[in-house]
């Protein structure tokens, strides 16, 4: 009974977040390479909890919908109507890839990410002109991004960051956002919410908003495929939400009952994943390459007939009446 228990719900994560992007070997090259953050970062270690990860990414979705540019961007140009599954699998390998990849993977992410904004632009339902590479938009865009999954690992991860720990995150993956484009990061708990205070005047509810988020409500998949599980994950987003956006994007009334039921259901389930799936093997492969030697690169030329000769090795000493060029000199 465990056993089939196990199986199904480690197969309903694969079909919704699909293989890691690339395979699994992309991120065992090349040795030795940490990549953008390497062992030991904050970075590797929230990114890796796939249970808050889940939340964090929900949440995040809804209050980046609150920004009317950048929700214009997603409704204009984005296929996530006729292609959720595939929009969530791209974005959780682009988290992946950045965090867990060698640098020349990660940063060939990036590069495939910027070249796509380039074509993001358009008009807005105000008027008003936006285009995806501003790097006002970037901020606003990773703000949300990390922030969410920044709150919902404290709340639902294995152990809550110290106050240090949560500004050495941000400070991390703030320099994700400043590839992309993204000016004046916030890197530190009070510089992001000093940020998010100061944006909040900018915020709004747009038909497209209230269309996406109600998109992100009903569960990906066959109906009932994962229906309980879906709720479960997207009331506890909905609770990660400041009350004025949940009150903005048509959520249900916190009341003290309801979030602690919302808390406890997500903290069940954040159990059930981690016991089904295991630990994660892209951590594992991106660690095993960190700590692996680098391969040395072929010798040539003279480096290589100093390093070898035919019949001797290269520390034996000289043969008897003769001399080595060191003492020749």
């Amino acid at each position: 009974m465990s056993a089939e228990l196990r199986r199904q719900v480690a197969g309903a994560v694969r079909r919704v977040l699909g293989e890691p992007g690339g395979g699994l070997d992309a991120y065992g090259d090349p040795p030795g390479d940490p990549g953008l953050f390497g062992p030991g970062s904050i970075a590797w270690q929230v990114h890796s909890d796939l249970p808050s990860m889940l939340v964090g990414g929900i949440s995040s979705l809804m209050l980046q919908a609150l920004h009317p540019l950048a929700m214009a961007g997603v409704a204009q140009h984005s296929r996530y109507r006729e292609d959720p599954l595939g929009r969530l699998q791209r974005t959780a390998a682009f988290v992946a890839g950045t965090t867990f990849g060698g640098r020349e993977l990660a940063m060939g992410l990036i590069e495939q990410v910027r070249r796509v904004h380039l074509h993001v632009r358009g008009v807005a339902r105000d008027g008003r002109p936006y285009r995806a590479e501003d790097p006002e938009l970037l901020t606003w865009v990773h703000c949300a991004e990390v922030w969410s999954f920044l709150r919902s690992y404290q709340r639902y991860g294995p152990r809550p960051l110290l106050r240090e720990e949560k500004d050495r995150y941000l400070a991390e993956v703030a320099q994700i956002a400043r590839l992309l484009g993204a000016d004046g990061v916030p890197e530190s708990v009070d510089d992001v919410r000093a940020y998010l205070r100061r944006t909040r005047g900018s915020l709004e509810v747009t038909p497209e908003a209230l269309e996406a988020v109600a998109f992100l409500r009903r569960p990906l998949g066959p109906a009932g495929s994962g229906a309980l599980g879906h709720r479960v994950v997207v009331e506890a987003a909905e609770d990660l939400l400041p009350e004025v956006a949940r009150r903005a994007l048509g959520a249900r009334p916190a009341t003290p009952i309801g979030r602690v039921r919302a808390r406890l259901a997500m903290a069940s389930l954040s159990g059930l994943i981690r016991w089904s799936v295991g630990p994660s093997v892209v951590l594992q492969a991106a660690s095993a390459r960190a700590r692996a030697r680098p391969e040395s690169p072929p010798l040539t030329g003279r480096a290589r007939h100093a390093a070898w000769r035919p019949g001797r090795r290269r520390d034996a000493p000289a043969p008897p009446g003769t001399r080595s060029r060191a003492s020749a000199r």
